[in-house]
């Protein structure tokens, strides 16, 4: 019997998605979780009182994932790290603990998850690049500074659009996203918006678009991260509460 050559094969096996790929997918993750809870909570009472607790579980045990795939780097143990993993741990309980809660409760818990797992994805990179750094490593995509910023706000679940009167607007919250740097990532096949999604910008309001990453995005982004920056990436420590401010284009 011989063995088929590999230049044969009927498909190509995708890769694993690496430890930063992974925590900016399980941001996304939870934003979308937070997203269906807002949702949930703007239609009143839903049909199951629990229909929050098998999405809380996947993301727990999802959490658990991006655990392990961290310790599997076998990094050097830094302060910075250890943090991190303490906060994923701390995501992962706090998930978990949502199941024991009503809507409300549980939609508090995971509130601030996206921000902190993108964190934590912004400090394993930081690690990785700082032990084990290859200047042969090059992205697919050379991001701009301004791209670069609207795809982080956009995984820390920052970005939401809607449309008046024929106008186009963003809604960020910490790092301004111009419309043009919205449609400029569209184009680019690294982000997409999901129509009706999100919290409205208002009480009463309608539902807004939620801005997300795409695979390519994903991967993008978590290049960027993984090489050195010229100035240290905005999101990496929490910062203060801003108003939400939107952004016109005709």
């Amino acid at each position: 019997m011989t063995t088929p050559p590999t230049d044969g094969l009927l498909f190509d096996v995708a890769a694993p998605p690496t430890p930063v790929e992974r925590l900016l997918l399980l941001a996304d993750q939870y934003v979308r979780h937070n997203d269906t809870l807002d949702r949930l909570l703007r239609a009143g009472s839903p049909s199951e009182p629990d229909a929050h607790v098998a999405s809380a579980q996947r993301l727990a045990s999802a959490t658990g994932t991006a655990i392990k795939a961290v310790m599997d780097e076998r990094l050097y143990e830094s302060h910075e790290l250890s943090d991190a993993v303490l906060r994923l741990q701390q995501l992962a309980f706090l998930s978990s603990a949502s199941t024991d809660h009503r809507l409300p409760m549980a939609r508090t818990l995971t509130a601030l998850a996206p921000e902190a797992a993108t964190g934590c994805a912004d400090t394993v990179a930081h690690e990785i690049r700082r032990r084990r750094w290859s200047t042969t490593d090059t992205p697919d995509h050379q991001l701009t500074p301004t791209q670069r910023t609207a795809l982080w706000e956009i995984a820390c679940g920052h970005v939401m659009a809607t449309s008046s009167l024929g106008r186009q607007y963003v809604h960020y919250r910490d790092e301004r996203v111009l419309i043009g740097t919205l449609r400029s990532l569209e184009a680019n096949g690294l982000a997409e918006r999901v129509p009706q999604s999100a919290s409205s910008a208002y009480v009463g309001g309608p539902l807004q678009d939620r801005v997300r990453l795409t695979a390519v995005g994903t991967t993008a982004l978590a290049a960027a991260i993984s090489r050195p920056p010229t100035a240290r990436a905005p999101g990496t420590t929490p910062a203060p509460a801003a108003a939400t401010t939107a952004t016109r284009n005709r």
